[in-house]
């Protein structure tokens, strides 16, 4: 993400002064900008899966923690998520939600349509 947005965790004056501003809305260290980033995401799953439908996508780092990241990347297809301990059971708890919202768990059979994004 800080590689699209060209943001550095040390360049705080920057991240403050946009934030203010309501340039941007979420700390983008820690929530997806779904709308921005997101759409490249939404690309490069499409396209990986065009090539290779088997490929494994997933992703890395304290949006693998967030629950609104954790949803978006859950309806977008990708595989797995990862993130640091301590975040671990929001996300568990927030990929469950997540299949649950974009109807992947079957209640009648008590089993997952397809295995969720955690």
């Amino acid at each position: 993400m800080q590689w699209v947005l060209h943001f550095c965790k040390f360049d705080d004056i920057f991240y403050r002064r946009d934030h203010e501003q309501n340039i941007i809305s979420n700390d983008p260290f820690q929530s997806l900008d779904q709308n921005g980033v997101g759409q490249l995401i939404k690309i490069a799953v499409e396209k990986g899966r065009h090539v290779r439908s088997n490929i494994k996508i997933g992703i890395c780092g304290e949006h693998g923690g967030d629950p609104d990241s954790i949803n978006f990347f859950d309806s977008n297809g990708l595989d797995y998520v990862s993130c640091s301990p301590f975040r671990v059971p929001i996300a568990r708890l927030a990929a469950a939600q997540a299949a649950i919202k974009n109807k992947r768990f079957d209640s009648r059979l008590g089993m997952r349509n397809k295995k969720p994004c955690l």
